[in-house]
């Protein structure tokens, strides 16, 4: 037998790989299967107005829509989980509802709940009680704004952290909230556990105050355009903004930030969006300037035929990219093989480059979501050698006052405690006169349960009991943060 067909037969019976591809077609769930979407048609599911009119907002909603195929129990940890622990108020579009327990088929009441309780979207997007750690459920170090991105406006809603790059955050709302928004001191309306701050601005203001910025700092040429989601705002505004934008010579680089070309992919083919970006596009060219999209899937179950159109519409509009910033999630993605297959069904179903997989940030009650940097630098291993490299995303701890790093760019870690230290090559806004800022360590921590016992027993005994709570150190931020917001 020849090499070619010794290949051909192992690829053929058995790969003899640890992850073995198959390219997956793309299917659009059944929506019909909930009892509540029974007489929706296709008409009405492509229709961005239709999804956003009935997307779930309420325990009742919800009901409505599952109906008795979930029993009342996961329906009284969703709503304690809501009145406790809940850091985001619930918000779901039917599309991202529709891909939860995708291939279950329901068969009766009750069917569906064992199935609801393990799906992987569902974890994320409508987390319930039972699924939150009883013990060090936040971390003591945890965080309302957790990478101190207030502190760093240089004017309301525009953060520059980076020498050359810029965050400007336009509106406070999303099409969508996920459990695990790392925004969630001002992104959405309040709930019982957190009251969200408020822009003070009017918005019109606060977009002029960020363009002069930007017309009077040379040295930023990227401008991350995002919230909340710039889905959420008219398309007319939108464009308005990124019109002005592109009239300011330093700026060579604009990324659109949209969770709702996953979540809501009927807006972004909405013909008005379609032709808006076409002439942006056509305008970014013309000046030398890229302009891409970034999106937010965590499994592969979210990416649908649907999105994959949406992703092509934008690319044949002209964009340069669409790109997605994944979070890695405990018990949604954090395996091999979960994010292989997201990574290929993104690639290949839908021209959605892998981009960066973040550790999920420390932000209160995300304890059971959050992994240690250890794992996350074997995950970075295990998916090494499979995808192109051009499309092999990179997995990236978000350490505070720091920025972006590579989970194995760490300078030093203690696995027993779970403190990693790491260095930076640039001052942030904060720093212009600090001498030391270049040399000193900053710290990111583990959850806490991840850790040996000895480790564990040493975080106990600096910090107490493990007493689930929005701590002293969160409160203390979020005072920073009231601040910074009511300086403007």
């Amino acid at each position: 037998m020849s090499i070619a067909d010794s290949i051909a037969r192992l690829v053929e019976d058995e790969t003899g790989q640890p992850y073995p591809y198959r390219r997956v077609e793309l299917v659009e769930p059944d929506w019909t299967r909930f009892p509540g979407w029974r007489d929706v048609t296709a008409a009405e599911w492509e229709s961005a107005q239709w999804q956003r009119s009935h997307c779930v907002k309420s325990l009742a909603q919800l009901r409505e829509v599952l109906g008795d195929l979930v029993d009342d129990r996961f329906y009284d940890d969703l709503a304690r989980d809501q009145a406790e622990r809940a850091t985001m108020t619930m918000l779901v579009p039917p599309q991202m509802l529709n891909t939860m327990v995708p291939h279950v088929a329901p068969r009766g009441p009750g069917s569906l709940t064992d199935a609801l309780y393990a799906d992987p979207i569902r974890r994320y997007m409508l987390p319930v009680l039972s699924d939150r750690l009883t013990e060090w459920g936040s971390h003591p170090f945890a965080t309302r704004d957790s990478l101190h991105e207030h502190e760093m406006w240089a004017t309301e809603g525009l953060t520059h952290r980076y020498p050359t790059k810029v965050l400007a955050e336009l509106l406070p709302t999303c099409p969508q909230y996920c459990g695990h928004c790392t925004r969630m001191d001002l992104v959405g309306t309040s709930t019982p556990t957190v009251e969200k701050l408020k822009f003070v601005a009017k918005p019109n203001d606060r977009l002029a105050d960020m363009l002069d910025y930007l017309r009077r700092t040379p040295q930023v040429r990227d401008v991350v355009v995002s919230g909340g989601d710039v889905a959420n705002l008219p398309w007319p505004r939108l464009e308005a903004f990124l019109t002005s934008l592109l009239e300011i010579e330093n700026v060579r680089d604009i990324r659109l930030a949209t969770k709702a070309l996953v979540g809501l992919p009927q807006h972004w083919l909405q013909p008005e969006v379609v032709e808006g970006i076409g002439r942006v596009a056509a305008l970014a060219r013309s000046r030398g300037v890229s302009l891409a999209m970034h999106t937010h899937a965590n499994h592969a179950h979210s990416i649908t035929p649907i999105v994959a159109r949406a992703a092509g519409a934008m690319l044949d509009a002209g964009l340069r990219d669409v790109r997605n910033q994944g979070v890695i999630l405990d018990g949604v993605n954090a395996d091999p093989h979960a994010l292989l297959d997201l990574c290929f069904r993104l690639l290949d179903g839908a021209r959605i480059m892998p981009y960066y997989f973040y550790l999920c940030d420390m932000i209160p009650f995300a304890e059971h979501w959050r992994i240690s940097v250890a794992e996350a630098q074997r995950l970075q291993h295990h998916i090494m050698g499979y995808l192109p490299g051009f499309a092999t995303p990179r997995i990236v701890c978000d350490v505070p006052f720091v920025g972006k790093r590579w989970v194995h760019q760490l300078a030093d870690y203690d696995r027993e405690r779970g403190i990693s230290s790491w260095t930076k090559n640039y001052r942030t806004s904060l720093e212009a006169g600090d001498a030391g800022a270049l040399d000193r360590p900053y710290h990111y921590y583990d959850p806490i349960h991840t850790l040996p016992e000895s480790g564990r027993a040493w975080w106990a005994a600096q910090h107490g009991d493990a007493e689930v709570t929005l701590d002293a150190t969160a409160r203390a931020a979020a005072s920073r943060a009231t601040a910074a917001v009511q300086a403007y």
